[in-house]
């Protein structure tokens, strides 16, 4: 009897393990090391499919290791001749080199004067 009162607490405790590490952020090695192979064969199959070279895959995608990255666009560049898929353009540009900043949309000249006085309209106000 004193066994099962030992045993059963310790069998939930054991049992509760994955859900303390969910709620401590501790993660699994084997699965997050799975997840960034499905996530570079994913983004090399989409690189695939876009049409972009394999390096600037590589360069876009630099956080990612490069073999599952090799992997995914190799099973899509198969699959892709196998059932003759052409290439589709990509709707959005690729992300920014890192270390680069975004600038903001110029405005156009037309644009820019339009709320500020010439030079010439200045030298009237004066006299």
């Amino acid at each position: 009897m004193k066994k099962l009162l030992i045993a059963l607490p310790l069998a939930l405790a054991l049992s509760a393990c994955d859900i303390v590490q969910q709620q401590l952020g501790i993660e699994d090695p084997n699965a997050k090391a799975a997840q960034v192979e499905a996530e570079g064969k994913a983004v090399g199959g989409a690189c695939r499919h876009s049409g972009r070279a394999i390096e600037d895959c590589y360069a876009i995608y630099y956080w990612l290791p490069k073999a599952p990255v090799f992997a995914g666009w190799q099973e899509m560049d198969s699959y892709m001749r196998t059932n003759k898929i052409e290439t589709i353009d990509p709707i959005l540009p690729p992300p920014a080199a890192p270390g680069t900043r975004r600038k903001a949309a110029e405005i156009p000249a037309s644009d820019k004067s339009a709320g500020k006085p010439d030079a010439a309209s200045k030298k009237t106000e004066k006299k």
